[in-house]
């Protein structure tokens, strides 16, 4: 009794209180810092995400009138770059053809091999100018197999296919790449053509594509667009093809237009061999190697042209761990690169300034940065918040005004989806969350900065499937427990409270937009945003 006596002495009488105190302790704490130290810094926080909002804002209103000026009044690439069909011969037979390597790497890609293998076999151009390089690193040696009889059994028709291992998978796509270009025969091959282990091109696609090359020795790179045999399958699928849609509609052919820049997609495009050569090669220090080859060859003074009527078909993911994967790939990778570059950029002197400001600050800094960070911080952790703390107040040009046209601005991708816009944006904020993650991974260079998890491709298993066709192909199935994304039903949580807190204190009905942006949360956090059918 004395120890408890004693020990009760050295507690102060102010905090002996009873259990029906404790709130109140708790809410007069509260209250003392919250003036001096949590409005000051949610005020700031309120500013910094308006200014990004403002420069996410002028960027996009920059491409919109570009690319109307661009449909309007620009001369079709076809003009530009002076493109003619390479004519046949018939003395000099296939000579006027120059040699082409297509090189197709591949990882465990037992749903779709055939596909590209197939396309690419299938290309129209003279079978002595093409060389077909299947680069194979997959690590199932049933899967090997397949591929290898695949290649074997388009070789036995004359088609100049050869299939390529490698002792390891160092570097990933990039070695891949790399240690392709390097088999001696190749070197006599002027051009490569790349495809994913999903994309199946059109039999004219060297046809077109590889002319412009012809009278145009500066030019680096021709560009296809992206096509979806898939885009209808669920919901998950149609948000990515309007995502993507604006990218090429817009961005790629913003660039090309203005600076002769933009970013590699990884595949279904043409690169001049002596291109990837003078500008170091492929390397594998990123996660996105496309982009990065992109980038040095553009320093060096090499032009890039994109073409929107030029496609390829291709697959998008169809399950949502996949496609996390690949947008942690994608967001990480271009932040470790402009890390990696920023300086190298800025001190380049053989691109005009305007262009290394369209790269710095526009291309890396506002669309692989400031994006992301704007849009998760702003609209779900700032804007919410200030429910919480009502001295402060975000401005409605900046809460409403600006994100609508921003959206506006970002529907003409994909017309036919115009009515699946709302929710859109409301996914698109939900990935943010994971983009705005990976990006300060990749700024920082920590923990899964150099990640490479291969995107999980069905095949054609949801056509066969709806052309009621017997398939082995089926659609993974996942435990309750896989399918569970904590983080999102955090924020789930999180965001319904503001919701019930601005409905019952608030005065700008935030509640209609939280309580909607919550449901998405949850859809997403129970992992069954790949099973809803728009």
């Amino acid at each position: 009794m004395a120890d408890v006596s004693s020990a009760k002495a050295l507690i102060p009488d102010s905090f002996m209180v009873s259990r029906d105190d404790i709130a109140g302790q708790v809410w007069m704490m509260w209250e003392l810092i919250k003036g001096p130290l949590i409005v000051p810094l949610l005020r700031l926080s309120v500013y910094i995400c308006l200014a990004m909002a403002v420069m996410l804002f002028m960027e996009r209103v920059y491409m919109g009138i570009v690319i109307v000026l661009v449909r309007l009044f620009w001369k079709k690439p076809e003009d530009r770059y002076n493109w003619k069909a390479i004519e046949e011969d018939v003395e000099a037979g296939s000579s006027a053809y120059p040699v082409v390597l297509v090189q197709i790497p591949m990882f465990n890609e037992k749903e779709v091999y055939k596909i590209s293998i197939g396309a690419a076999c299938g290309l129209s151009w003279p079978s002595d100018r093409l060389v077909i390089q299947v680069l194979d690193d997959s690590t199932d040696p049933v899967i090997k197999q397949m591929v290898e009889l695949e290649c074997q059994r388009w070789a036995a028709k004359g088609i100049n296919v050869i299939y390529q291992i490698r002792e390891t998978r160092g570097g990933y796509k990039a070695g891949a790449l790399k240690e392709g270009l390097k088999r001696s025969y190749v070197k006599h091959c002027e051009f490569v053509a790349i495809f994913d282990a999903d994309f199946r091109p059109e039999p004219d696609y060297l046809k077109r594509a590889i002319p412009f090359f012809i009278n145009n020795p500066d030019l680096a790179l021709v560009q296809a667009r992206w096509r979806f045999v898939n885009s209808d399958e669920c919901l998950l699928t149609r948000m990515q093809e309007m995502s993507l849609d604006y990218h090429f509609t817009v961005e790629q052919e913003v660039g090309s237009a203005t600076h002769a820049f933009f970013g590699f997609n990884g595949t279904a495009g043409v690169w001049r061999i002596a291109a990837i050569n003078e500008a170091g090669g492929w390397k594998d220090r990123t996660t996105v190697e496309d982009m990065d080859l992109a980038v040095r060859a553009s320093l060096r003074g090499w032009k890039f042209v994109y073409l929107g009527d030029l496609q390829a078909k291709s697959e998008l993911p169809s399950t949502f761990k996949a496609f996390r994967f690949q947008q942690h790939r994608w967001s990480c990778g271009p932040a470790n690169l402009f890390r990696k570059m920023v300086l190298e950029i800025a001190r380049n002197k053989k691109v005009k300034f305007w262009k290394k400001v369209y790269v710095i600050y526009s291309f890396f800094f506002v669309r692989k940065i400031i994006a992301h960070m704007v849009t998760f911080f702003f609209f779900c952790v700032v804007l919410p918040l200030t429910i919480l703390i009502p001295e402060v107040e975000v401005p409605v040009w900046g809460s409403i005004y600006i994100p609508s046209i921003i959206t506006i601005l970002n529907s003409v991708g994909t017309p036919r989806s115009i009515h699946l816009l709302f929710y859109w944006i409301l996914f698109e904020n939900v990935m943010s969350l994971h983009r705005t993650k990976a990006t300060f991974i990749g700024l920082l260079e920590t923990g899964r900065a150099n990640e490479w998890v291969v995107t999980e491709k069905l095949g054609d298993a949801m056509k066969n499937k709806q052309n009621n066709k017997a398939s082995s192909i089926k659609r993974p199935r996942f435990k309750i427990m896989d399918r569970i994304n904590p983080l999102e039903l955090f924020f789930a949580v999180f965001l319904f409270i503001c919701g019930c807190m601005d409905l019952l204190y608030g005065k700008h009905y935030y509640y209609i937009y939280l309580f909607l942006q919550t449901v998405t949360f949850l859809i997403t956090g129970f992992g069954y945003i790949g099973t809803i059918v728009p």
